[in-house]
């Protein structure tokens, strides 16, 4: 796959996902706001906007763990932009009351957004026939995912949000004949989520399309695993190692090491990966394609484990009873370039680099990734800029990080055994201050030699530990942060601009 942004190219851009976005309805959309912040990073001199995974989270709102792999999330659909189609009335998109500008609430803001979904949906089941061949279009072109997608959670929500692996037999292990009487039975329910889907792409078409006109491309998130409680795992249960009640015979995880003694257990499905190979990795190349028709580069997370990956029994509380085991590494990506051409990834390499994951992500040209947080705590740190290539993407921080000035207040500030501390290291290689470290590290990142560079917009902002994204190993708190209104103020656009030039990035 081709087109007009290259990760090769010497660039820069920001990293925010829409639901932090301001708004009027309880969390970041596809609204006017999105629009907006486009006009700024074209204004700062930026060439992408990278977001997190865009399916529909789950309950706290972590984009990582999705019901779909392929679906949009309806938390991003604008009511605003519904209103100027025609769908909503004046009064339907007043303003949430309520909601906090500075986090989401994602149990109201859902709560809010459903029903006005609900209402658009029954305004056009009204319209004349016609005028419903756009939504027919869809419905057709996308039928590889939506068909399932759309009786998955038409079938959840007659369940009251029950996990598919508790729901009866017949619908658990997809009998024919009680799968096609649900069909008929939720038909009006089925066609509301496939309405909702429509809506998510005509709206994500638009703003995509407006992007690249600003020239701003856009990188997405491809978690490697996904949700035992989605439509992915329901749809086709023989690509994933599952028991014959459904649930898994292992999950997935982290081996323990110097920083959890038990490791982490992160309980997706492991795949079935001899059965995707069968198969010519169909799910695989429809889900890279899926992707890389809503943007112009993906980030793989957890690239490490298409090499190896830690399997642990599903019945362990911890990781330690786990054990290696491989990946599909270069057979998987051999059959995406065959059948996708060249595909625009960037491998989301942190953890312990193998010698086989840094060769099969060389082999295929994938920039890996370095963290500016991580460059100080050593003498000679992976992470530092003058030990990167220049294939790769350097951040200040990531969703997983804290913010600059977060790390920075606590890093360990006290010199050991005549040693630059982690805090010290960080003054002298930036020559910096403690006041302006998220503008020092911003500019360290602008002027090493990684073709791209990446920094989350709470850096831009100098925000400290409270405007964290998410804190790795808690379930809830997460995800929750958004950006106020005007707080990207004209200064901040020219001071980037200008800085993003003087090396050369734009």
């Amino acid at each position: 796959m081709s087109g007009r942004f290259h990760l090769d190219q010497r660039n820069s851009g920001v990293l925010l996902h829409p639901t932090s976005l301001p708004g009027p309805h309880g969390c970041g959309d596809l609204g006017d706001q999105a629009y907006r912040f486009a006009d700024f990073l074209a204004q700062a001199g930026q060439g992408w906007w990278q977001m997190l995974p865009i399916g529909p989270a789950d309950q706290h709102g972590c984009p990582y763990s999705a019901f779909s792999a392929f679906a949009g999330n309806p938390d991003l659909i604008s009511l605003s932009h519904l209103h100027k189609d025609g769908l909503l009335t004046r009064a339907d998109v007043a303003p949430l009351k309520g909601a906090n500008s500075r986090k989401v609430n994602f149990t109201q803001t859902r709560r809010f957004r459903l029903t006005r979904l609900r209402k658009a949906y029954e305004t056009f089941k009204a319209k004349p026939a016609r005028s419903r061949g756009a939504l027919a279009r869809f419905t057709e072109k996308q039928s590889d995912w939506l068909d399932d997608d759309s009786l998955f959670f038409a079938l959840r929500q007659a369940h009251g949000g029950e996990h598919w692996w508790k729901w009866s037999p017949g619908l658990r292990k997809r009998n024919k004949r009680d799968l096609n009487r649900a069909r008929t039975e939720l038909a009006d329910d089925i066609d509301f989520y496939r309405f909702m889907q429509w809506q998510f792409d005509k709206q994500w078409s638009a703003l995509k399309r407006y992007c690249a006109d600003q020239g701003v491309g856009l990188i997405g998130d491809i978690p490697i695993f996904v949700a035992h409680d989605s439509s992915d795992v329901w749809a086709q249960p023989e690509l994933f190692e599952l028991k014959a009640n459904g649930m898994p015979a292992y999950v997935s995880g982290a081996a323990p090491d110097a920083f959890s003694k038990t490791g982490q257990v992160w309980n997706h499905p492991l795949y079935n990966w001899a059965r995707h190979k069968a198969t010519g990795y169909d799910w695989w190349v429809r889900r890279f394609r899926h992707c890389l028709t809503q943007f112009d580069a993906a980030r793989i997370d957890h690239f490490l484990g298409f090499c190896r990956y830690w399997q642990i029994p599903a019945a362990h509380k911890t990781a330690r009873r786990g054990r290696w085991r491989k990946g599909p590494g270069a057979d998987l990506f051999t059959t995406l370039k065959r059948k996708l051409g060249s595909v625009p990834i960037i491998a989301e390499d942190l953890g312990l680099l193998t010698p086989e994951a840094q060769a099969l992500r060389d082999r295929f040209a994938f920039p890996g990734m370095r963290v500016l947080q991580e460059a100080f705590g050593r003498e000679d740190s992976y992470h530092a800029p003058h030990n990167f290539p220049s294939r790769c993407v350097v951040y200040t921080g990531t969703h997983d990080n804290n913010t600059a000035r977060g790390w920075f207040a606590k890093a360990k500030a006290a010199s050991r055994n005549g040693k630059l501390s982690e805090r010290q290291r960080a003054l002298v290689y930036t020559d910096g201050r403690p006041g302006t470290i998220h503008w020092d590290l911003i500019r360290l990142a602008l002027s090493s030699v990684a073709d791209l560079a990446i920094f989350p917009v709470q850096d831009l902002l100098g925000l400290d530990a409270k405007a964290r994204m998410n804190l790795p190993g808690t379930l809830k708190g997460n995800w929750r942060w958004r950006l106020e209104s005007g707080q990207l103020k004209p200064t901040i656009a020219k001071r980037l601009a200008a800085e993003t030039k003087l090396f050369g990035r734009n």
